[in-house]
């Protein structure tokens, strides 16, 4: 097979015009679908002075308005759903840390439809019918695990479910079984590596070649990181949990952005501060529309997601639009004596820097009038103290040279920071209990 095999290559490399008509089709029926059966929808559509009828091209989804995970929030906990609970067969939720979480529920033809979405992103990023797919994504109420659990069954891998934790184990497990592809969150790959090395473990000498991962941000400098230590080529996917899971976006093998699967979700970029389309190319927040969704039906659903759309084609042959690495989220960036930042711009800064390991932890705080960043990072060995403040000094210039702000940095001893199982807590916000 060649490295550009295909699970769907009727619909993958199906032509923009085909691709356009094909959205236009499903968009209709699944505006009608949730304004005749969800009552958010037809009150907000209402409001906004338009019914389903009223598009009769993709460019007028324009018109009709937005949705924020506040919807789900207010709508807990089936408020959104478009089919009668009996329908749905699975349901997924958030933690829901931050209050109320965010539920979402599946027809067995979402199921069937996110199983093929899932094969396809693990094939895009090198996975083979046969392969053995460790898979150290979550299982449970987050729909990672069992989303990549299903795609790899449906592409024709044999899955081994380890979940997250037992790190030990897990390194353990990659080799007995002879795991070719492994599904994690970048961070917990990583995360795997290192204790792999403690073990006297080069898992870059071993079977592993695909790394399928997600859930967070991660910056290029990460992706080197990983490809050398695990022996593999890192790909990105990308997915949220009110669109469907994991499966909605792809690297291919020349991981030049993330192949958005346009047949099953319509992908716009909107300014976020005035929420008006910008033209293809253009750097802003990722809005999507659910297409073919039964049970939860999205409509303009605001990621938070800073991005752009490419729809030039790309050397794999796939027509579906890119959307190029993800740079941060409005909500996460921050605002440091007047420079915005995100915290994938300093991890970009900081993974690889000379004597740094590639483990971070960001705190904000309030010192009077202006927020005060310091960032934590790990020497990459058992360095003295002197030594450390040195480097200290060193990555504070950095940061300053190449981001632009001005941070305090502490250079910890090795595993010091605490280490992720699932998504990586990067930043902690004290603000707020300052005031």
């Amino acid at each position: 097979m060649s490295a550009d095999f295909m699970y769907a290559p009727e619909v993958e490399r199906l032509d923009r015009a085909g691709l356009a008509r094909l959205q236009l089709e499903r968009l209709k029926a699944l505006l009608a679908h949730a304004y005749a059966n969800v009552p958010h929808y037809r009150a907000a559509f209402d409001a906004a002075g338009v019914k389903p009828e009223d598009l009769r091209h993709l460019e007028d989804l324009a018109r009709f308005p937005f949705t924020v995970k506040a919807d789900l929030r207010d709508n807990y906990p089936f408020g959104l759903f478009a089919v009668p609970r009996e329908q749905v067969l699975r349901i997924h939720a958030s933690s829901g840390t931050t209050g109320r979480p965010t539920v979402v529920g599946y027809t067995r033809g979402d199921l069937d439809n996110w199983a093929d979405l899932m094969a396809r992103t693990l094939a895009s990023t090198g996975a083979r019918p046969g392969d053995v797919m460790h898979n150290a994504y979550g299982y449970g109420l987050f729909t990672g695990g069992l989303g990549f659990h299903y795609g790899a069954e449906r592409l024709g891998c044999s899955v081994v479910p380890m979940s997250g934790g037992n790190t030990e184990k897990q390194i353990t497990l990659i080799q007995d079984f002879g795991a070719r592809v492994l599904t994690a969150t970048p961070s917990y790959a990583l995360n795997i590596a290192e204790v792999a090395e403690s073990m006297g473990v080069d898992l870059a000498e071993s079977t592993l070649r695909v790394g399928s991962f997600g859930a967070e941000p991660w910056s290029e400098t990460m992706r080197a990181e990983l490809d050398r230590r695990l022996g593999i080529r890192a790909c990105d996917t990308y997915g949220l949990s009110e669109i469907m899971g994991p499966g909605v976006a792809a690297e291919c093998s020349h991981r030049v952005g993330l192949h958005g699967w346009e047949d099953h979700f319509l992908f716009e970029i909107v300014d976020p501060e005035t929420l008006e389309p910008l033209p293809m190319g253009a750097e802003g927040e990722l809005v999507i529309t659910t297409l073919t969704k039964q049970a939860l039906p999205m409509v303009r659903y605001r990621t938070r997601d800073i991005t752009r759309l490419c729809d030039e084609p790309c050397a794999c042959g796939r027509t579906h639009v890119r959307i190029l690495r993800v740079t941060g989220r409005n909500d996460d960036m921050m605002i440091i004596r007047g420079v915005n930042v995100y915290p994938s711009q300093i991890e970009a800064a900081l993974v690889g820097f000379p004597g740094l390991a590639p483990h971070y932890l960001l705190t904000l705080t309030r010192q009077g009038s202006l927020d005060h960043l310091t960032v934590e990072v790990e020497a990459g060995d058992g360095r003295g103290e002197d030594d450390r403040a040195h480097l200290a000094r060193q990555a504070r210039h950095h940061l300053k040279s190449l981001v632009g702000i001005t941070a305090e940095v502490i250079v910890r001893l090795p595993g010091e920071l605490p280490r992720s199982q699932g998504k990586a807590v990067r930043v902690r916000d004290l603000r707020k209990q300052a005031e």
